[in-house]
């Protein structure tokens, strides 16, 4: 797929990714977890690339949920040794490609490096405009949603949805227009669950580290060929 064939109108302008498969891609690959979780980053960089090229000006990443710290200790340490690298060798490309990048989620419970990492690398983007690059980290979209509410004005009344929406973690993006999840999972897992009310979705069996560039192409390429009505007949 290129710019040529398809308008930069017709395409999404947020795409957000349920990133699922990573586990058992390596299981069945008998490779360690933590090999699924690299691959996985390789594609993370694959689909930037190629959103900079198509002009799609929003991604978003569900990277670790609030559940997810229920898996072994093991697991979550590497977890977060690899996001640690992974925010040191990109770095330099968010700056390059003048990218944007921000975070959602609850990251207390992250090692102080890491949050520190986060927040260096927010700070020193905040002023780019080529790709706006949000990953989610501990995040879960009830308790976003509880939290939005608890900060309106409670001498408010009549509370509609843009309060809510202006208050959610992602108050300063729109909406997703499209959600991709991988493996062949057809849920949400508590991602987004406000922001994707009219959002199409994409469901593919692929594993996450096998979604390239032509799964990428072949998803886009189905959103195009949809008829978004928004509630209308």
């Amino acid at each position: 797929m290129s710019t040529n064939l398809y308008s930069s109108k017709q395409l999404p302008n947020h795409v957000a990714f349920i990133m699922d498969g990573n586990r058992r891609w390596a299981k069945k690959k008998k490779l360690q977890i933590i090999d699924g979780h690299k691959k996985g980053l390789e594609v993370v960089k694959s689909i930037v690339r190629k959103s900079l090229k198509l002009k799609i000006k929003y991604l978003t990443f569900f990277s670790f949920s609030t559940e997810n710290w229920n898996r072994s200790k093991l697991e979550i340490l590497n977890l977060q040794t690899l996001l640690k690298y992974y925010l040191d060798s990109e770095e330099e490309n968010f700056i390059r490609k003048r990218i944007k990048f921000t975070f959602i989620g609850d990251i207390d419970k992250f090692d102080s490096k890491i949050k520190a990492k986060l927040k260096k690398l927010e700070k020193i983007t905040e002023s780019f405009n080529n790709l706006f690059f949000t990953l989610a980290l501990s995040y879960g979209s009830r308790s976003e949603i509880v939290n939005s509410i608890k900060k309106i004005n409670k001498d408010k009344n009549d509370i509609d949805e843009d309060d809510i929406s202006s208050n959610l973690m992602t108050g300063s993006i729109p909406d997703p227009d499209f959600v991709i999840r991988t493996s062949g999972e057809k849920r949400l897992s508590n991602f987004l669950l406000w922001q994707i009310a009219y959002a199409e979705l994409y469901f593919t069996r692929t594993m996450w580290p096998e979604f390239n560039s032509q799964k990428y192409n072949l998803a886009l390429k189905n959103f195009i060929n949809r008829k978004r009505r928004y509630g209308g007949d």
